[in-house]
């Protein structure tokens, strides 16, 4: 399962391509304009844009993806007479395209194969440390951690970056959604406990780092 971030003006495409994806086991965060889009980047995994959006414009959206967000794969959705449009899209870093109208199911066909690349199902290893996505499982010196669902979901967008540094702000949007009335301290009662699972010496992690007065990130080996 991954977080899809379906941004689209047409409440059609929501209806019927949202259900896909759900039923291929997907959740779907939905945007209905550019604005509402870059608010809610951080929460996905693969990205469904399309470049005619109200406030501000697809390419917009994608050149902020690029900046801001280079490994999340973006799939957009164009118009058949938008050819310059496009060109200009992957020339901005879009991963795929489909031209309206499209078969949903070759959408959801595109984005499974955009997630296999990006390597969303792959086992990530850190030393004794073990990540598998696909099967949710972490693992500490080959014995399985019984971490929550938010606790396994902080952990892996955390080693997903290596050495990029997450904001308490962006990791409650990323693990807890968009929508998520929290407050800081559920991040770092949450660090903690993960910390506790994994054995880390507070003063010296070798995982889960403090960067004081901003957030955390995973330490690169």
């Amino acid at each position: 399962m991954a977080r899809v971030l379906l941004v689209d003006d047409d409440p059609s495409i929501h209806e019927v391509l949202g259900a896909y994806l759900r039923q291929e086991g997907h959740e779907v965060v939905e945007a209905r304009d550019g604005a509402e889009a870059l608010a809610r980047l951080g929460a996905a995994d693969v990205l469904i844009l399309d470049l005619m959006l109200p406030k501000v414009g697809g390419l917009e959206v994608a050149r902020e993806v690029r900046r801001d967000y280079p490994d999340l794969p973006v799939l957009m959705l164009t118009a058949k007479g938008e050819e310059e449009e496009r060109i200009e899209g992957l020339d901005l870093g879009a991963d795929d395209y489909v031209t309206k109208p499209f078969s949903p199911r070759e959408v959801v066909a595109r984005v499974r194969a955009l997630l296999r690349r990006r390597g969303l199902r792959d086992e990530l290893a850190f030393g004794a440390l073990t990540l598998k996505p696909a099967e949710r499982v972490a693992l500490l010196n080959g014995a399985p951690l019984p971490l929550s669902r938010l606790e396994f979901d902080l952990l892996l967008t955390l080693a997903q970056h290596p050495g990029l540094v997450w904001s308490r702000a962006r990791l409650l949007e990323r693990v807890w959604g968009g929508d998520f009335p929290g407050i800081d301290r559920v991040v770092d009662v949450h660090i903690a406990g993960l910390r506790k699972k994994l054995g880390e010496d507070g003063d010296n992690p070798r995982y889960i780092e403090t960067v004081r007065g901003v957030g955390y990130r995973f330490r690169e080996e």
